[in-house]
């Protein structure tokens, strides 16, 4: 059916999304919330249905920006608009609904179809909660994971490719912006693509980005990494496992996460990784409750790689407190810069390094995890990382003399006191996290937490344990009152030793 484009200035978050009028729709036998395909002289979309008998006359189409961008049509063009073909994905979730296991050919009609935006929410929810209650087989998920990587672009730099991942879940992970700069510094590739926050206070990108640019194309990514060894960019301003993103959105709100190893080992596909190690933090307020499920993931993404043929080793971290002492992308990016110019060791340094550790043994560049440890600490030690650092800096555009001072943070402070005298015993993550998001985070990058006692230290009365920072007084205000009625850490009266930090692959 030719119909003529009638554009709203209006952003439908990404979605794409056209106004039919009730008689056009009915005559093409597609109701709300039903998909049509628009084609214009520059291409065609798929687009999600609303009717009605008034925002639109018969004949017309309205759509928002995202078609508009997308097509590149005005105001008046003529478009052909047609019903969707029936989609055989729909009969694949379906299947695996009722609990087949699916082919590989059947995984990838899917997520075509999930790319393409074919499928809408209540179908992509559909198949995330099937894939959650029933599980996938290691076919599934190798199958899953090549298919997503082969709906988006790749990169190649060469033979050995290195990277490194968190599975999340401890606020204050800042050993990205640490790693690579050393990995880099020793003399291996490690072009590091992250994510921005969703949930979480910030995203190792929203870190990266208080010191440098870091939405960089395919090129300019390639050519810094050449250039330095490393990058650190954001990855949702790449065509890299698209599939993924459009999937979280859907995980998020349900607080599933069936596809946590395709997520992360798409992405490493997509940026041509060959050795990986993967940071498995396991507590009680971790994603990894218990070291049980630990060793059991950890297995999982070690055969999974094989099949792909990445080389992972992974390390079961602690995960019952924060990494470092702060919490919030200003904050932490400070809390980095001095961490890699400074000689005085640190838990972040710690994990930073055991994870290097890992890196290097497994690419071979030494001849155990404990050599290769030593040569992260005597990389940071020398301030050959920090140098690395800087250079990485200045290649994605940012200042290489930056000082921590230099990186503003909140101007509205206050002090949370110790009411008795004791031993952090515990730290509630969650609760920090509450009051770190009820400050700005992540909009509002000057806003944080920093924490003074961690777990195992000495208390006194009246002593600080944390300091709120926020951009905008009623939200420092408003987190005040969390870290009040929070019950945030466990201060008592004897002592047990929680820090063991342990390294398995």
């Amino acid at each position: 059916m030719k119909m003529t484009v009638k554009p709203y200035d209006l952003d439908t978050g990404g979605k794409t999304v056209a106004v039919l009028n009730l008689q056009d729709a009915l005559e093409l036998g597609v109701y709300s919330l039903d998909r049509v395909v628009i084609e214009a002289e520059s291409g065609s979309v798929t687009a999600v249905i609303n009717t009605s008998e008034r925002f639109v006359r018969p004949g017309e189409i309205g759509i928002f920006d995202e078609i508009k961008e997308k097509l590149g049509v005005r105001t008046g063009q003529q478009v052909e608009v047609s019903a969707r073909r029936p989609l055989k994905s729909k009969e694949y979730i379906r299947r695996k609904i009722e609990g087949i296991e699916l082919t590989g050919e059947e995984i990838r009609e899917i997520i075509r179809d999930v790319v393409e935006r074919n499928l809408n929410d209540l179908e992509l929810t559909a198949f995330i909660m099937a894939l959650h209650l029933k599980g996938l087989s290691m076919g599934e998920s190798t199958s899953l994971i090549e298919a997503m990587v082969e709906t988006g672009d790749i990169m190649t730099f060469g033979d050995v490719v290195c990277d490194k991942h968190s599975v999340g879940g401890v606020p204050g992970d800042k050993t990205s912006l640490l790693v690579v700069p050393v990995i880099a510094s020793l003399g291996l590739l490690i072009p590091k693509t992250s994510s921005r926050a969703i949930t979480s206070p910030a995203g190792t990108a929203d870190r990266a980005e208080m010191l440098m640019p870091v939405e960089l194309g395919l090129e300019e990514i390639e050519e810094v990494t050449r250039k330095t060894n490393g990058c650190l960019v954001w990855g949702g301003a790449l065509d890299l496992a698209p599939a993924d993103d459009l999937l979280i959105q859907i995980e998020h709100p349900l607080g599933v996460d069936p596809l946590l190893l395709a997520s992360i080992l798409s992405k490493k596909k997509s940026v041509g990784a060959t050795h990986v190690v993967i940071d498995i933090p396991t507590g009680s307020d971790a994603k990894i409750k218990t070291p049980e499920k630990a060793h059991r993931l950890a297995d999982q993404f070690v055969n999974i790689g094989k099949k792909l043929d990445l080389n992972i080793q992974c390390g079961i971290t602690l995960g019952e407190q924060p990494i470092g002492h702060c919490i919030g992308p200003a904050l932490e990016a400070r809390e980095a810069l001095k961490a890699i110019s400074s000689s005085e060791s640190s838990d972040l340094k710690e994990k930073v390094t055991s994870l290097c550790g890992i890196l290097l043994s497994l690419v071979g560049k030494a001849h155990s995890r404990e050599e290769g440890r030593l040569m992260a600490q005597k990389a940071l030690e020398q301030k050959k990382a920090d140098a690395k650092l800087r250079e990485i800096i200045a290649a994605q555009g940012g200042d290489p003399d930056v000082d921590p001072d230099d990186i503003a943070v909140g101007s509205h402070v206050t002090r949370i006191y110790a009411e008795s005298p004791g031993i952090v015993r515990w730290i509630d993550n969650p609760s920090l996290v509450r009051i770190a998001t009820a400050a700005g985070c992540p909009r509002d990058t000057g806003a944080g937490v920093r924490l003074y006692k961690k777990m195992g230290t000495m208390v006194q009365e009246g002593d600080v344990l944390m300091e709120i920072f926020a951009e905008k007084s009623h939200k420092l205000q408003q987190a005040e009152r969390i870290a009040r009625e929070s019950a945030m850490m466990g201060v008592i009266d004897r002592w047990e030793n929680h820090m063991l930090l342990q390294f398995v692959g």
